[in-house]
């Protein structure tokens, strides 16, 4: 069994934006409060985040998360790696490490970010505990659950989505190699980041992403990484039932 938990499902400037007054950004629905795009999924009693993004910790405090034993990141920018500093809290809880897992230029660029984490020069409490685990495109053991990397492009940048049994997450995304639709068949759920109605150089745009929920066929895709320019009611209605946006708090529970 899994359990899905939305940790966020906004771009990386968040929703609302700030000084914005568009009518998303001023919306009363909470499901048009968007913090950066991230998911929890709890399997087999292991608990997985992808992505510490800007607002994990907010995040972590809403949902109750006390353990995190392992944080897969997709890629290395900024609203998808800066709440890395808050596994402090949970070393702290658990009273161990937590183990990371990224490719190795994520890992370039999560050093360069976080050199104090890494070069040993501050007092252990000061700093999260972790143990990184370079990863590459093939299928890999966390805690005796399989974990397939599924590259994909965003824009020039190469990254990796994440499929765990039935289930796949793919954010941040402008293009899917011929190679990884093989990854993505007979899914139950699939997240596929979906930017807004317009056309983007690194992201799929609404429409672009319905193509490729038909090229796929899972039989039920969650939209994230939504901007403001979408609200959550909109896209609701005009969606097929297959294709519905995503929002913060959203739990799904998957065999």
């Amino acid at each position: 069994m899994l359990r899905i938990t939305f940790l966020g499902t906004g771009t990386s400037m968040g929703i609302p934006m700030i000084g914005c007054k568009c009518k998303v950004c001023q919306s009363k629905d909470p499901k048009d409060k968007r913090t950066r795009t991230s998911v929890w999924i709890e399997a087999e009693g292991i608990n997985i985040i992808i992505d510490t993004g800007i607002d994990f910790r907010q995040q972590a405090l809403r949902e109750k998360i006390s353990t995190v034993d392992a944080v897969l990141f997709t890629h290395h920018h900024v609203d998808h790696i800066f709440g890395l500093d808050e596994l402090r809290a949970i070393n702290f809880l658990q009273k161990k490490s937590v183990a990371i897992y990224s490719s190795e230029h994520t890992y370039k660029h999560l050093k360069r970010v976080y050199k104090y984490v890494f070069d040993d020069s501050c007092y252990p409490s000061d700093t999260p505990q972790i143990d990184h685990e370079l990863i590459d495109e093939d299928p890999f053991s966390l805690f005796n659950i399989e974990i397939i990397p599924i590259p994909l492009l965003h824009g020039e940048l190469s990254l990796f989505g994440f499929r765990i049994g039935q289930f796949a997450y793919c954010t941040d995304v402008s293009h899917i190699p011929a190679e990884s639709y093989v990854l993505l068949q007979d899914l139950d759920v699939l997240v596929l980041g979906a930017l807004r109605d317009g056309p983007h150089p690194t992201h799929f745009s609404i429409e672009q992403a319905v193509e490729e929920v038909k090229k796929i066929g899972a039989m039920q895709t969650y939209l994230v990484h939504m901007s403001h320019e979408v609200g959550h009611q909109e896209l609701v209605h005009r969606l097929p039932q297959n294709i519905q946006p995503a929002f913060d708090g959203l739990r799904l529970n998957l065999k």
